[in-house]
């Protein structure tokens, strides 16, 4: 059985679907991108799927964002050429973001 959710357009050519579904005989949500062009109108292989047993954690980390999280993103100074980290620099300090709540 499939239900679609909603979708939210990407750009002219793509949309984000989001539907519930049974995969392989289980349960999930799943996101993925939509695309209608002259050459293919279809599902890309873009995506991700939520295992029904995982959808509260996946719940409960999207509710945890808030609007002036994203919004606050937004106002960041973008870092010029010379300012920009390297892949080896990254790989030297500790990665940003590693630290991640267990849901």
């Amino acid at each position: 059985m499939e239900k679609d959710i909603g979708k939210i357009n990407k750009n002219e050519t793509s949309d984000i679907i989001i539907r519930l579904d049974d995969f392989g005989g289980k349960r999930g949500l799943t996101i993925r991108e939509f695309v209608t062009s002259d050459r293919y109108t279809g599902f890309t292989k873009s995506g991700v799927r939520i295992m029904a047993q995982d959808f509260p954690k996946f719940k409960q980390m999207i509710n945890s964002v808030s609007e002036k999280d994203l919004l606050e993103g937004n106002q960041e100074k973008p870092q010029s050429d010379n300012e920009q980290e390297t892949l080896d620099d990254e790989i030297k300090t500790e990665r940003p973001g590693r630290d991640f709540p267990d849901y």
